[in-house]
This record gives structure tokens, C-alpha cells and sequence, in this order.
């Protein structure tokens, strides 16, 4: 499984009271991609520009459509272009494709309907990904936090692996800042809209 397989899996896992935005799922999962390519070689850094590599077939639906769509000429994404481009719905086209895969599923309500719930299926997939994050592999933990699922911890953030990783991880919680305040600009403005028609 890629990590941002195990990423969604993760998520989908959380009581629906901690569940993640999925504005800032979909971000960490262009992080995961991210590092998933440059593990692969489909991908390396250039300061915070990303250079495509030969194309590497990785097995994986969406992490192929990842390499497909990085930028092949100069100038090429920063990772916060990336991460914005690629991030877009991503987390719905993640739960899709496991849907999809027979990982997720919908149960029917008591008159026979389909509920709009998720609910995980008990696989091989689930528990390596639960595995990943009760072992706390650096990368998992890192986007895991990045997404507000888990609280950061120093000692995974020591062991993360090399300058390209720890730029993409830097990107992707730069992002969710962003995209939090952007969020909460938005609920200032809504709150002061409401306030006129009050008054």
C-alpha cells in the first residue's frame, strides 16, 4: 500500500468526532504522493522545485495519475503549487478508489437503503495501515499530525529520511496553516454578513 493509501484508511478509522477536514486530508495526501514518487524515483527536489524523473510504474492507480501529472518543463511546481493543484478533492478520489477496491464500504440502513456513512472493511490493508501508525513510521506520523490527527512528535520528526521528505512535509503543514486561515477569514465574514442583517 502507498502511503497516502494508508493515510485514508487512517482517517476513515477516526470516531466521527475527531474526523479531519478533508481540505486538509486532501492536502497531506498530495504530501504522501509526493514522497511516495521520490521514493520511487519518479521524482527529486530541486530546492522546493519538483523534477519529474524517468517514468516508473508504481502499481498504483492514483499515485501513476500523481507522476502523470507532475509538470515535465520548466519551470516546475514548487511543492506548494503541487500541493495545491494535486490536493484538490483528493480525499474524496482516495475513499473512492478504495471504495471501489472493496476496502470501504457503505452499509444499508435498516430499510435496505445504502448509508452515506464509511465504514472500513476488515482487511490486510486496514492493519497494515493501522500497523504503520501504532509502530510510528516518521512519514505516516509527520502527515498523520500535518492533517490534525495526531499531535506531532519530536521523535518522529528526527527520523524522518533525508532533505526532500522533510521539504515536503514543511509544505504540506505550511498549507493546512494557510488553508486554516482561510477558513476561519471566511467565518469572520460570514459572522459580521449575519450581524448586519440582525441589526
Amino acid at each position: 500500500m502507498t502511503t497516502a493509501r494508508d493515510l485514508t484508511l487512517v482517517a476513515l478509522a477516526l470516531p466521527a468526532e475527531r474526523s479531519v477536514a478533508q481540505g486538509d486530508l486532501s492536502l497531506a495526501l498530495a504530501g504522501a504522493e509526493a514522497i511516495d514518487l521520490l521514493k520511487s524515483g519518479a521524482l527529486r527536489l530541486d530546492g522546493d522545485r519538483m523534477v519529474p524523473g524517468p517514468p516508473v510504474a508504481t502499481g498504483d492507480r492514483l499515485l501513476d495519475q500523481a507522476a502523470a501529472s507532475l509538470i515535465r518543463r520548466e519551470p516546475y511546481d514548487t511543492v506548494a503549487e503541487w500541493l495545491w493543484r494535486r490536493g484538490g478533492e483528493l480525499a474524496a478520489a482516495y475513499v473512492d478508489d478504495l471504495e471501489r477496491a472493496g476496502l470501504v464500504i457503505h452499509p444499508r440502513g435498516h430499510l435496505g437503503f445504502r448509508s452515506t456513512r464509511t465504514v472500513l472493511a476488515e482487511s490486510q490493508a486496514r492493519h497494515g495501515a493501522e500497523e504503520r501508525r501504532a509502530t510510528g513510521e516518521p512519514v505516516l506520523a509527520a502527515l498523520l499530525a500535518a492533517a490534525g490527527i495526531e499531535e506531532e512528535s519530536d521523535e518522529a520528526a528526527e527520523s524522518l529520511d533525508g532533505d526532500a521528505v522533510t521539504t515536503v512535509l514543511a509544505a504540506v503543514g505550511d498549507a493546512v496553516t494557510q488553508l486554516e486561515a482561510v477558513r476561519l477569514r471566511r467565518d469572520v465574514e460570514q459572522a459580521a454578513f449575519d450581524n448586519v442583517w440582525r441589526a
